[in-house]
């Protein structure tokens, strides 16, 4: 029998976004590979876009981003049973392959079978907005029904129809848990996105508050990555007399309209940064553009005096991290949900997508670019942000699951 020295800490990122990938990069390197025998587990799809792993890596399967990103866009569930029950297999192996201490895994919702199935301890890192805890107002994303309908209609017709919708999304995890024997998570989507023998937020309590969290729920604060990629030539030529905006999509934005915002981007007296994530290229990019496929997103953002995303988390937080604040074009609920938050605070505004037009976005931009008030409260939820340690909160949660071991309290719905 092999005798290990260290506890084997295993983390696993369902990468059908950069963020899933990008958080679990992250905190596998805020844990001391002396202490710990660090491995993770992801699609090794985004892996050349950040530091190289000290530690381990196993590569596993996740759907492709596009059929990921064509279910949001149709309100259908993101993963099939039948999906769902090969990401159990493949956990399976490899659990049994590392035999890990604690399991900690971002959006792979098929740990919620093969974590208890192995008796692992596993940890969920999710953002607090999905939580159960959280008062969460639910906003329509962009379906079919709210093109046809107009969002206010369509509103209306997803709150009444939500908790069924939610309930079907649901299903397929609790039908998998089912089959292995395990009990329902039920009806509700927050539960099923969050299950786990710990729940770390990836947000601030300012940004996301909850009400009457149970002890194995804790904020762990925003995870900031960043792509290694070199800056581009035209870096050190950018202007210097007109106001920098940084325009991103991400992985799961629409790369499609990003002609259309740099049109409307044109009209005004700015400089606009752009990085398209390897999705489109821009030929006839305006005379004020400035465009790559990446850019390290810390030092871009400190460039820049706005921020426009697509209301994901890790761009959101990344901005708001440096100070500066932004607009959201925004998709699917998760970015809505995100930036409902950020627009709450006064640090951003929301627009959705597929229904904005050229004079919402300037009118977007010239409100934030003349009214310093956004400016102030991105400042001061950043300065809250430089005081939040991430690495040193999720080292003393992982200590402390260790040190308890196997809780009866905390596993006791696992039986």
């Amino acid at each position: 029998m092999q005798i290990r020295n260290k506890p084997v800490i295993l983390l696993v990122a369902e990468a059908v976004t950069l963020a899933h990938f990008a958080r679990i990069a992250t905190l596998a390197m805020a844990l001391d590979p002396s202490e710990y025998e660090v491995i993770v587990a992801s699609d090794p799809r985004y892996m050349n876009l950040g530091k190289p792993f000290d530690c381990a890596f196993h590569p596993i399967r996740s759907i492709p981003s596009a059929e990921f990103a064509h279910s949001l866009a149709r309100g259908k569930p993101l993963y099939s049973v039948e999906t769902l029950t090969q990401y159990v297999e493949d956990d399976l192996a490899l659990l049994d392959s590392v035999k890990p201490d604690l399991v900690v895994g971002d959006f792979r919702l098929s740990l919620a079978v093969s974590a208890p199935l192995r008796r692992i301890s596993y940890a969920a890192v999710v953002n607090a907005y999905w939580s159960p805890f959280a008062d969460t107002v639910y906003p329509v994303p962009d379906l079919p029904m709210t093109r046809l309908l107009g969002v206010r209609l369509a509103q209306k017709l997803f709150d009444a129809v939500r908790p069924i919708a939610f309930a079907v999304h649901a299903r397929p995890l609790n039908q998998v848990r089912r089959r292995y024997g395990l009990p329902s998570l039920g009806p509700d989507l927050g539960n099923a996105y969050t299950w786990g023998d710990y729940t770390l937020y990836a947000d601030i309590p300012e940004m996301v508050p909850t009400r009457n969290l149970p002890a194995h729920h804790r904020y762990i604060g925003p995870v900031l990555w960043s792509t290694k990629t070199p800056l581009p030539d035209w870096w050190n030529s950018l202007p210097t007399d007109r106001p920098v905006i940084l325009l991103t999509l991400g992985s799961s934005g629409q790369a499609e309209i990003l002609p259309r915002v740099l049109t409307a981007l044109s009209r005004l007296p700015v400089t606009v940064i752009v990085a398209t994530a390897g999705k489109i290229a821009l030929a006839d990019a305006p005379a004020n553009a400035y465009i790559t496929d990446y850019l390290p997103m810390d030092i871009a953002a400190r460039r820049s005096c706005l921020v426009i995303s697509n209301g994901g988390s890790l761009t959101v937080y990344q901005a708001l991290s440096s100070g500066v604040p932004v607009i959201g074009l925004c998709f699917n609920m998760d970015q809505l949900l995100n930036m409902n938050r950020v627009e709450r605070m006064g640090a951003g505004i929301t627009l959705r997508a597929a229904q904005v037009t050229d004079a919402d976005l300037v009118a977007a931009v010239t409100a934030i670019l003349n009214n310093p008030s956004y400016a102030r409260v991105a400042k001061r939820v950043g300065q809250i942000l430089l005081q939040t340690d991430v690495g040193q909160r999720f080292r003393d949660i992982v200590a402390e699951i260790l040190h308890n071991g196997s809780n009866p309290i905390l596993n006791q719905h696992q039986k």
